[in-house]
């Protein structure tokens, strides 16, 4: 009888109806599909996914998602954090062992950082979670609070996330700041068990859930990347992505 996998990765991309800024954003239409189906299609030319699915809190993005043909999971609306978010719909998969969390706001992601990602995770049994950073290189964006920071130690791993500058530069910058992209790997047994941790003091300060997992001590691995892809958070961002799509069709 062969064996089971080593690996069975799989990849969510969670997809809520409500958003202060942009309500009903998963469904807004840009080039005819609505946004999530692009994330969808671009995460569907993973080649290290075992399997994916859309993770959503709101029958009306389950019906478009299931339409267009996507596998979609309807999650509790009450979730505190997209983390509770992820374990809730991870148990729809038995023998999933690593999730990718891929946002549903990213029409533009790179398939292959993601491949990187989940196998940077898989290649270190060890090690609990990691994500993704690129350079700094806009100075605007030092002191913009919504580009979140990260300083890393010498194997990678993150030190701190903020959305103050860090490392702060008291005479000569010697390399430039990193930003955070927000997308996430995790082992399945850490997902599971950080959902169950309380808040940190950290992470309610700066409203960044990944400091919980450094404050309880965890690794978080981060690997660098040159792509950096336009996410949408607006109308007006929606707007700049149909055009990047119909420029490049």
């Amino acid at each position: 009888m062969a064996s089971a996998p080593l690996h069975h990765i799989i990849g969510l991309i969670p997809a809520r109806w409500g958003s202060s800024r942009f309500p009903g954003k998963p469904l807004h239409p840009i080039a005819g599909k609505p946004l999530v189906q692009h994330v969808w299609e671009r995460v569907s030319q993973c080649s290290r996914l075992n399997d994916m699915a859309i993770a959503t809190d709101d029958e009306r993005i389950l019906e478009a998602a299931l339409a267009f043909g996507a596998k979609a999971i309807m999650t509790s609306p009450d979730h505190p954090s997209g983390s509770d978010r992820l374990a809730e719909a991870v148990q729809a998969f038995p023998s999933a062992t690593h999730i990718v969390n891929i946002q549903g706001d990213e029409p533009l992601i790179d398939p292959a950082l993601i491949d990187r990602l989940a196998g940077v995770l898989a290649a270190d049994p060890a090690l609990p979670m990691a994500t993704v950073a690129c350079l700094i290189d806009r100075e605007e964006d030092l002191d913009n609070p919504n580009i979140v920071k990260v300083v890393l130690a010498g194997s990678g791993d993150a030190l701190h996330f903020s959305r103050s500058v860090i490392p702060f530069a008291r005479n000569s910058r010697i390399s430039s700041p990193l930003r955070h992209l927000g997308i996430y790997a995790y082992r399945r047994d850490f997902l599971e068990n950080y959902v169950r941790w309380k808040p940190t003091p950290l992470e309610l300060t700066e409203s960044l859930e990944q400091l919980r997992a450094l404050e309880n001590g965890a690794k978080i691995r981060v690997i660098l990347t040159d792509h950096v892809s336009v996410g949408v958070d607006t109308p007006e961002q929606a707007a700049q992505v149909e055009q990047i799509l119909l420029n490049t069709h």
